[in-house]
């Protein structure tokens, strides 16, 4: 029997040793933040030297063919701002600010702006009382203030079907409308969209194999400290994606399909389709929210 416990001792203990080297790999790996600093630098917005200076999501007012005004607004809808600059403070070189949207993968604008064009369509045209430097900073202030206040604080974007775009920032006094700033965005080339759509699409597929990465560690773990927990977690049924799953069958949704027909089909032929079935004129939401 001693000759036994003996045999059975040297087993057990490496057992044991093996179990805590795996607890130890799977703490280690649990510490690690995700890294998508890789992703980030294959951002084609960061090229030429260009850096991210903020990014908002931010309720944005959408009409179509600007040289017709009238009381009626368009549709809003929440568009993504990414404030890039180049250069360093207090010396930039260019200023850059994209509009793009998650509902619609081809809508990208774009507004980029030196020192010069600067002093001459913004600060001389438009009064202002900034200096380029200061220019990304009173940006993001416009947009904080349509985020933080949207009845007092409206961003408009008028687009004309030749790609030309401008976003007015307006103010209600509740006696008149004042417009704070204005800037010129141009359309994006059809192929600044593609690069656009598959950095987008790569990304959220790299993100989503990292967090799948980080949920097999976690499971690792609990499955070492407290078995009965993990089998009781995976016995409850998850209740979004079930959800989600049952509204996407009922549609007929299928991701991998639209994304493939979204991919396959050109930025031009996506607009015309819009304005055939009337996408950005929507039935008004804010009737007379803003009139010349």
């Amino acid at each position: 029997m001693c000759r036994d416990r003996q045999q059975s001792s040297p087993t057990r203990i490496q057992a044991e040793h093996s179990q805590l080297l795996d607890r130890n790999l799977v703490e280690s790996a649990l510490t690690k933040s995700l890294d998508f600093a890789s992703l980030d630098e294959l951002d084609p917005s960061l090229a030429e030297d260009f850096k991210l200076f903020a990014e908002r999501e931010v309720p944005c007012e959408l009409r179509s063919d600007a040289g017709r005004l009238s009381s009626d607004t368009g549709s809003v809808e929440a568009i993504r701002v990414r404030i890039l600059v180049r250069g360093s403070q207090p010396e930039l070189e260019a200023v850059r600010v994209e509009l793009t949207s998650e509902s619609d993968l081809f809508f990208h604008y774009t507004h980029t702006i030196g020192p010069a064009a600067f002093r001459q369509h913004v600060q001389e045209a438009q009064k202002l009382m900034v200096d380029f430097n200061d220019y990304p900073s009173v940006f993001l202030r416009m947009l904080s203030s349509c985020i933080q206040e949207p009845q007092n604080h409206i961003a408009v974007l008028l687009m004309e079907p030749s790609g030309n775009a401008r976003m007015d920032f307006i103010q209600n006094m509740e006696y008149k409308f004042v417009e704070l700033l204005s800037c010129q965005f141009q359309a994006s080339s059809e192929e600044q969209i593609k690069q656009q759509v598959t950095y987008r699409y790569n990304a959220v597929k790299s993100r989503l194999a990292l967090m799948q990465a980080r949920l097999a560690d976690i499971n690792a773990l609990v499955k070492l400290k407290n078995p009965s927990l993990l089998l009781q977690l995976q016995s409850v049924p998850p209740r979004m994606p079930g959800l989600t799953a049952s509204i996407l069958g009922a549609t007929g949704y299928s991701p991998q399909k639209t994304l493939l027909t979204t991919l396959t089909r050109s930025p031009s032929s996506v607009r015309d389709t819009m304005q055939q079935s009337g996408r950005l004129n929507k039935s008004p939401s804010q009737k007379g929210a803003w009139a010349h």
